[in-house]
């Protein structure tokens, strides 16, 4: 059995994916001590929403970690939708620099499915945890979006087919609590639900014989 990582970063498009996506994960790992960061590089910002929309979802996400026990934690405040009109080399280095400074045994990022802020915060997300320096994370795992991932389309755009999962069966219900924080997300929203949450972690605990788990893509392992 693999060791838990010691530090952790998580790269996530919007607040709420870090919860939609591991929130068991997260609960797990700073219940063992693992010391876990976020960057959420964009939000519901204008031109698309209302500044006050950004403030509802950025309170929303505090509790949400307060409920996960997470302590460190940047907000980049790009717009939406708009992350791919960013130069990719700002982009790629707001990234690698929230890396860089935390060191990470494990870095977290979006699997590129439907939401284009998904894709191109993937692309930058690889480059930043690229091997080219004495320091760079040693596991790499892309994380599915519930409401998001699921849409691809299969044979013709890259699909979420798992091969790394992660027992959440006792952090199941305090994923449910952080979730259940962000009320404006899941309001009328049956594919982004509690239900749907529990559901998918219940079908991914049930192809590794666990009650609950979240599941996976691996870009890289090193041991």
């Amino acid at each position: 059995m693999m060791d838990l990582p010691n530090k952790v970063v998580i790269i996530c498009p919007h607040p709420d994916d870090e919860t939609l996506a591991l929130g068991g994960t997260i609960s797990r790992l700073v219940s063992s001590g693992s010391k876990v960061s976020i960057l959420t590089i964009s939000g519901h910002l204008p031109p698309l929403y209302k500044q006050i929309d950004f403030e509802i979802t950025l309170n929303e996400a505090l509790e949400a970690y307060k409920e996960l026990g997470i302590e460190d934690y940047e907000f980049s405040k790009i717009p939406a939708t708009f992350v791919h009109q960013q130069p990719v080399a700002k982009l790629n280095g707001l990234i690698s620099n929230f890396i860089k400074d935390r060191n990470p045994d494990a870095v977290f990022i979006p699997f590129p499915d439907r939401h284009i802020d998904h894709r191109t915060i993937f692309d930058a997300s690889v480059v930043a945890c690229r091997p080219v320096s004495n320091s760079y994370p040693k596991l790499v795992l892309a994380y599915e979006t519930l409401s998001e991932t699921h849409w691809n389309v299969p044979g013709i755009e890259a699909y979420f087919s798992p091969d790394f999962f992660i027992d959440i069966s006792d952090k199941i219900n305090q994923k449910l609590r952080a979730l259940s924080k962000y009320k404006s997300q899941l309001k009328g929203n049956e594919s982004r639900s509690l239900e749907s949450c529990k559901a998918l972690a219940k079908f991914r605990g049930s192809q590794n014989g666990c009650e609950y788990a979240e599941a996976f893509k691996l870009v890289r392992s090193i041991i």
